[in-house]
């Protein structure tokens, strides 16, 4: 899906929520090979602005990458019906991409000082396989998650993902896991129900 479609509709369906015209969502989507920079985005960190199209995401956080074999999800879930409690909600999207790689054998972890979530490669270096992006207003969240299953990693080379030099980022199928978006979509809605309660597939 084209990434200025997906995010107008996501912010008029944030509004909805938060006007009280219409239930949450969770979309599960990919977009094209593209960057997007958040509110706190450094031009030195856009390495190569000529490789593909950049677009100001309005979340938090820095550049990042999207792009086939990525599974982005967006999250547009009324904080107010969820104890308004950011820390606690941020945390319990970490714990969503946590407990999904889990399904696949891969133990993704926490660091302190660095947002998403990560994994120990064999050779003992740690990589970023998930980005977590998250906006909120009047309560209602939107933006999301993405994780890399089989994307292009060479893509990444044209930012300094998230701000951080030091470390590079994975894949699944880097990793050896073959698994498909349908075989992660469906370890994601698993694991969705198990933390935020029951979800219905919209037709």
């Amino acid at each position: 899906m084209p990434y200025e479609d997906a995010l107008a509709q996501m912010e008029a369906r944030a509004a909805a929520v938060a006007a009280g015209d219409a239930g949450e969502q969770v979309w599960l989507l990919e977009h094209p090979p593209l960057y997007t920079a958040g509110t706190s985005a450094s031009v030195a960190d856009l390495v190569d602005p000529d490789r593909f199209p950049v677009f100001k995401a309005g979340r938090g956080g820095q550049y990042t990458y999207h792009g086939p074999g990525q599974r982005v999800a967006y999250l547009m879930l009324d904080l107010r019906t969820r104890g308004r409690d950011v820390r606690c909600f941020v945390s319990g999207v970490e714990q969503l991409v946590i407990e999904t790689l889990a399904e696949f054998g891969v133990s993704g972890e926490r660091r302190d000082g660095r947002i998403g979530v990560w994994v120990v490669k064999p050779d003992g270096s740690e990589a970023k396989i998930a980005a977590i992006g998250i906006r909120i207003r009047r309560w209602v969240s939107f933006h999301g998650l993405s994780i890399n299953v089989s994307p292009d990693l060479s893509h990444f080379s044209g930012i300094v993902p998230c701000g951080i030099t030091d470390y590079g980022v994975t894949s699944l199928a880097e990793l050896g896991v073959t698994a498909s978006l349908a075989d992660v979509d469906a370890a994601l809605a698993q694991n969705f129900e198990a933390l935020f309660g029951p979800a219905v597939v919209a037709s």
